[in-house]
């Protein structure tokens, strides 16, 4: 295989980190999902398979921009990648805490820091390559609405 024939494996490493932290983290909270779905949904609650696709595809735009990021031009490219692996903490933690220990406020300020770290990655990834930080718009617009259902979610059920 020549240069131009060989496949750049870490795009699949970028992609598979953030489905893998999503996957652990709905997997460490699936009986709160359940219980969950049992009590009064905020308005505009989509159905379950909504959430399921939607995190997938911003999994994986997450984890392209990653890769973008780390294979542009080295000048930049650590501390862009800084804020991508803090909003991974907080994504991991959000489930938890939501779910499974049904601490919905205590959710909610973990996912406006979310938020705030995916806006500094969004601006990190854009500045060192534009395409990697447009992706990453549908994960901010996920987010505002993930934040609007987690606090009508905790107002209606506590």
């Amino acid at each position: 295989m020549n240069k131009k024939q060989k496949i750049d494996l870490s795009y699949l490493l970028w992609t598979l980190l953030p489905l893998a932290v999503g996957g652990l983290s709905s997997l460490l909270s699936m009986n709160g999902m359940r219980e969950n779905a049992l009590l009064p949904q905020p308005a505009l609650q989509p159905p379950p398979w909504v959430f399921i696709t939607a995190w997938t595809i911003l999994y994986l735009l997450m984890g392209l921009g990653a890769g973008l990021v780390w294979n542009a031009y080295p000048r930049g490219r650590k501390d862009a990648l800084i804020p991508f692996y803090a909003q991974l903490v907080l994504n991991f933690l959000w489930s938890p805490l939501f779910f499974a220990l049904k601490l919905r406020l205590a959710a909610f300020f973990v996912l406006l820091g979310m938020l705030g770290l995916a806006i500094w990655m969004t601006v990190a990834f854009f500045r060192v390559r534009k395409s990697a930080g447009l992706i990453q718009i549908p994960y901010l617009l996920w987010l505002c609405f993930a934040g609007y259902l987690n606090l009508a979610a905790y107002l209606l059920n506590g």
